[in-house]
């Protein structure tokens, strides 16, 4: 049976009605005082509130996850999987809750109608082994939860599976392992905050004379390009500075155009990636080198620091000097494990390759490698 055409609803919404609706009530029917947390977190662009009409082609629909005790997934897993098969509702909202599978050996799956049981998506897990597989971690807590983040662990885990655990939706939590997850993962601490911020600084240093010295051989090509790179490490730094997670490259301009600052930045910004020539290119992007420096100075971290654009040496290139905000974040940085490394950062403010960002030991080890 085919998929019928619906009314885009957001997933978040959809996945409330479903455990609402129908996976409470068989809970409570034949499972009567199971502790449990029901939840709409992970991957998905419903979990960061990014969905559209066209995320429905694909792994998008009623679909949730139940987080119990580890002792109760064991005793239960498999029977609360079969109880839903058997009774869940083919559809919810119009959206069938039935997920097939073009290829076996692809794990992607698509809504579609069907007169038999439900192949559905709602997981059983144990939380703190999905809290240990989403972020890579090493080591577990007193009854599996969360144990507390050493400095490393919140360098090795990437921003977009932080935004994974702490976004989307709790619609019950009668265990507390999520939530206290969730609360504990919120934002960075604030000596790795001041450090994330030195090293974000510290990227846009290191490339911003560039726009000018590419144009200046007549490399127009790579002037654009090498400003594009500062567009998006000020996007992110913007985001640092409002305390959200950047998510991945899909999903960052959304992100960003979320924040109170954004209207204020977007001209330049926009400027700076369209301009057809240096001397515009240069100009929107001080424009937007000084406003968020004026914004660095705004959160107190350190003394002011002069945002004005000025030239770089003695060449004729009009740039921040990016560094003199790495080097006065640095300087606030106390904590001996950060005190002492490279401003080098988190994984994802070195490295963007999906694949790499995927394999949590090869990042652990890459990470303890630059320490």
């Amino acid at each position: 049976m085919t998929t019928p055409a619906r009314a885009f609803l957001p997933g978040l919404e959809l996945s409330r009605i479903l455990y609402e609706e129908a996976v409470r009530p068989v809970l409570d029917a034949e499972l009567p005082g199971l502790r449990y947390a029901a939840a709409r977190v992970g991957p998905g662009s419903e979990v960061l509130g990014f969905d559209t009409a066209r995320s429905a082609d694909h792994e998008w629909g009623p679909r949730l996850d139940l987080f119990l005790e580890p002792a109760d997934a064991n005793a239960h897993g498999e029977r609360i999987h079969r109880l839903l098969a058997e009774r869940l509702p083919k559809q919810v909202r119009g959206w069938p809750t039935h997920f097939r599978h073009a290829d076996p050996a692809d794990p992607v799956g698509h809504m579609e109608l069907t007169d038999g049981p439900v192949d559905h998506r709602v997981g059983v897990r144990v939380a703190g082994g999905w809290l240990h597989g989403q972020l890579g971690l090493r080591g577990t807590a007193p009854g599996g939860g969360l144990p507390e983040l050493t400095v490393r662990d919140w360098l090795a885990v990437p921003q977009q599976k932080l935004a994974e655990v702490t976004g989307g939706a709790v619609f019950h939590d009668g265990v507390g392992t999520l939530t206290r997850a969730r609360e504990a993962l919120a934002w960075y601490p604030d000596q790795v905050w001041r450090y994330l911020l030195a090293c974000q600084w510290q990227r846009i240093a290191q490339e911003e004379a560039f726009v000018g010295r590419c144009a200046e051989v007549g490399d127009d090509l790579g002037s654009a390009v090498v400003a594009g790179r500062s567009v998006r490490d000020l996007m992110r730094l913007c985001l640092l500075l409002e305390r959200e997670y950047a998510p991945y490259s899909k999903w960052l301009g959304s992100a960003f155009a979320r924040l109170p600052r954004a209207g204020e930045l977007l001209l330049s910004l926009r400027g700076a990636v369209t301009a057809g020539d240096y001397a515009t290119r240069e100009r929107h992007l001080c424009d937007a080198y000084e406003r968020v420096a004026a914004a660095q100075n705004r959160t107190g971290l350190t003394e002011v620091v002069d945002p004005a654009r000025r030239p770089y040496h003695n060449r004729p290139f009009q740039v921040l000097h990016a560094e003199r905000f790495a080097h006065a974040l640095a300087r606030t940085v106390t904590d001996p494990e950060l005190r002492d490394l490279p401003l080098t950062g988190a994984v994802d403010q070195w490295a963007d390759s999906t694949d790499f960002l995927g394999r949590p030991g090869a990042v652990r080890a890459a990470v303890e490698a630059l320490g």
